[in-house]
């Protein structure tokens, strides 16, 4: 049987970028999340340190770096990308081992 994928990347803002402004530019990105083939859930929370933190699941691999290779080619995810600080970007795909809703 094939595992789920988490999907976590850390990041902090642009100078200037407010904790509310970016939320509401990660809601503009839903849309296309939750159309991407294999797509689980999606979670987005921010320290006090404005560390950033999001987690998506998938249902495996290949649509984890599918929806990875293809999310700067959408035009509506432009906010949200451009408000991040790339120098500060750690991405990681692992296999989920326990889970608990």
């Amino acid at each position: 049987m094939t595992k789920h994928v988490i999907e976590t990347v850390t990041f902090k803002l642009n100078d200037g970028i407010s904790r509310e402004e970016f939320a509401q530019a990660a809601k503009s990105m839903n849309d296309f999340v939750t159309s991407r083939p294999g797509f689980v859930a999606r979670r987005l929370s921010c320290g006090d340190d404005g560390l950033w933190i999001e987690h998506i699941e998938w249902a495996d691999m290949e649509a984890a770096k599918a929806a990875a290779a293809a999310i700067g080619s959408v035009e509506s995810n432009k906010s949200f990308l451009s408000a991040i600080d790339g120098s500060t970007v750690k991405l990681y795909h692992t296999e989920l081992e326990v889970s608990l809703n």
